[in-house]
């Protein structure tokens, strides 16, 4: 029997990290424990793809970044959206809202 894998889907974590920060600005730790807990526990986020996420959405300008201090008191990076994160946040929600959409529809109607 193949195991069931919860794997995301290529394009989706650039997703789910702007999601994230819409509530506020977080650093990688918050970001890696919020994606894990809103998916109920399904989505586990390495920070060896976080960080070169959240680097990449920076140099898209998606993101801003700050230094400051974390709750445990240790220097760390905090991520904002930006104007364009907001507005690319808010077309790839449509996105996937068309694609859950047609998804729904083929698994519903296929006969399996």
């Amino acid at each position: 029997m193949e195991e069931s894998r919860n794997e995301l889907l290529p394009g989706t974590l650039d997703l789910l990290i702007l999601s994230t920060l819409n509530a506020g600005p977080a650093h990688g730790y918050t970001i890696m424990e919020a994606i894990w807990s809103q998916s109920g526990e399904l989505f586990r986020v390495e920070e060896g793809a976080l960080y070169p996420a959240l680097h990449r959405l920076e140099v898209k300008g998606l993101l801003t970044a700050t230094w400051g201090l974390s709750e445990a008191k240790r220097r760390a990076k905090f991520y904002t959206l930006t104007k364009d994160g907001l507005a690319r946040l808010a077309a790839e929600r449509a996105n996937w809202d068309r694609i859950a959409i047609g998804m729904r529809r083929i698994l519903r109607t296929s006969g399996v």
